[in-house]
């Protein structure tokens, strides 16, 4: 009997320091990054993405992985999205082509989010740029 308090203390101890790290710092999170697009990407395809902004800032890894298996493996290179339009599907050419700035718009968000992606193994951040 004269353990139950001992035991208890234990574990409001416990759980006090499993606990402090979040109470810690609770409120302290840095805010998203805000991404803007280069002039260049609001003329391009009359500033609209392959798919709409919500939908890619949640799902844009998955459709890329869509995209690379049906390149990959079923030779198909043409996206159409919800309102019919057509797109290449290409990271490098494609998307690319309005997110330019990879250092201000891929990296701020994934180095934010604490990612990396294998990507830029295979492709070149800047395919149409010549020296």
């Amino acid at each position: 009997m004269s353990d139950k308090k001992l035991i208890i203390a234990g574990v409001v101890i416990f759980v006090a320091l499993i606990a402090f790290p979040f109470w810690f710092n609770m409120g302290k999170a840095a805010p998203a990054p805000e991404l803007k697009l280069t002039e260049h990407a609001k003329t391009a395809n009359d500033g609209k993405c392959v798919m709409p902004v919500d939908y890619m800032k949640a799902e844009h890894m998955q459709l890329l992985d869509v995209w690379r298996h049906s390149v990959v493996r079923n030779a198909e290179r043409t996206f159409v999205n919800t309102s019919g339009k057509e797109f290449n599907m290409s990271l490098s050419n494609t998307c690319l082509d309005c997110h330019s700035n990879k250092a201000d718009f891929c990296d701020r968000c994934h180095n934010y989010a604490s990612v990396r992606p294998y990507c830029w193994d295979c492709h070149i951040d800047n395919p149409k740029e010549t020296e």
